[in-house]
């Protein structure tokens, strides 16, 4: 019984949190737009698709004439993958993407008759598209309810001690908790620009934050695992005694070497008398 009282007090305390940062979140971005530009469900899945590990921003650059070619799932089947991908190219991860939206777009055509399924389960069966995408349409495209989380939440939600980072998927369903869903829609967005604006992943100043300056909670990081080193075998002991010097090749004995000057000597003391 005390265990509960213990946690549900802690959810209160960070229903509490999050109902300040929700305060300040309103009043930096109270009506956040969707930052990739598109034309309808296809369109906005097929930018979400290219955002990945990409800014919206180059996604935005390179859409208008994807888009143009290919407006409908139909239309970008019939492509050849390297048609999407010299389209596509300056985005990051181009190859494997531009399989991707023809792989999906004809999937939607055999599968759904050309339109976006509004469910999870049938958009995550979707090549190239994973829960977080999956939660992006959901929420954006079609109003369901949804907390998609992406580097940015999952970064902030844990400096600012709504979550403890472990995983995507507890970083989404601590912030569920501590968030109505009627905010979800909206917090998902102002989050993301909020971090790019006042919360970056490096070079962050916590007092100079908005909501770090109050809300900021020291992360544990992670040990980086030991590199094992090559170990040196030990040097063996110098011997004290001097090596001696390898006999020169055809060297003389050393009495036949003293006999040869012996005779020399003689020889020449006999010349001088």
């Amino acid at each position: 019984m005390a265990g509960s009282r213990g946690k549900a007090k802690k959810v209160s305390g960070l229903e509490d949190k999050a109902k300040r940062i929700g305060e300040i979140l309103d009043s930096l971005f109270p009506e956040p737009a969707i930052p990739l530009d598109h034309l309808d469900p296809f369109t906005f899945l097929c930018a979400v698709l290219l955002s990945a590990q990409t800014t919206d921003k180059k996604v935005n650059e390179v859409t208008p004439a994807l888009f143009e070619r290919a407006p409908t799932p139909e239309a970008m089947a019939k492509l050849e993958v390297s048609e999407i991908q010299e389209l596509i190219r300056e985005i990051g991860l181009a190859p494997t993407k531009a399989k991707h939206l023809k792989a999906m777009s004809q999937l939607l055509v055999e599968r759904h008759g050309g339109e976006v399924p509004q469910s999870f389960e049938a958009l995550e069966a979707l090549p190239g598209v994973g829960h977080k995408t999956a939660s992006v349409l959901m929420v954006q495209a079609f109003g369901v309810p949804a907390f998609p989380v992406d580097t940015h939440i999952h970064r902030l939600a844990e400096r600012w001690g709504l979550s403890n980072g472990s995983t995507v998927e507890k970083t989404e369903a601590d912030l569920k908790a501590v968030f109505p869903e009627d905010e979800w829609t909206r917090r998902h967005l102002q989050i993301i620009y909020f971090g790019r604006a006042h919360c970056p992943a490096r070079g962050h100043q916590p007092r100079e934050c908005p909501i770090c300056r109050w809300a900021h909670v020291e992360t544990k990081t992670k040990a980086a695992p030991k590199v094992p080193t090559k170990t040196r075998k030990p040097l063996a002991k110098a011997s004290l005694k001097t090596p001696s010097k390898a006999p020169k090749k055809n060297a003389e004995p050393a009495e036949a070497s003293a006999a040869k000057t012996l005779r020399a000597r003689t020889r020449a003391s006999r010349g001088a008398s």
